[in-house]
């Protein structure tokens, strides 16, 4: 997953449909990793396909569980940052809205509930510390 902050401290949100969770909900690009992939280059991928933009420098976020009563899945938070565009390359079955975002608002609909996304909650959550704690990562 990438939480993609461009030179004007926006960061990139998508709004999908999620048929789940019945309405439009905001997300930072994410996809599964293929087989054999390193979860880096999943990041990278899913942030051209989804997004349309590439980032030169990419900073690990850790990573967080999921839902670890139910499932194995351990997701791969990542900061992207210079950014510059690229073609974006969504599957026909996604509908996907590309937003670019003040961060500071991002947290704030995060905080409010706006964004009720876990992954994406998360994902801003680290971001904001690094960024506020001039670059260290967060502690495991």
């Amino acid at each position: 997953m990438a939480v993609a902050i461009d030179a004007e401290q926006r960061v990139c949100l998508l709004r999908q449909y999620r048929y789940v969770a019945g309405g439009w909900l905001w997300e930072l690009p994410a996809g599964k990793l293929e087989p054999g992939e390193p979860p880096l280059e999943t990041a990278r991928r899913e942030l051209t396909e989804e997004a349309g933009v590439r980032a030169a420098q990419w900073r690990s976020l850790g990573t967080y569980l999921s839902s670890p009563g139910v499932f194995s899945e351990v997701l791969h938070l990542y900061l992207a940052t210079d950014i510059e565009p690229a073609a974006a390359a969504h599957e026909r079955a996604e509908v996907i809205e590309v937003h670019w975002l003040p961060f500071q608002q991002a947290c704030l609909w995060a905080e409010s509930g706006e964004i009720s996304d876990g992954k994406t909650l998360i994902g801003l959550l680290r971001a904001r510390h690094v960024l506020s704690s001039g670059g260290r990562a967060p502690s495991p």
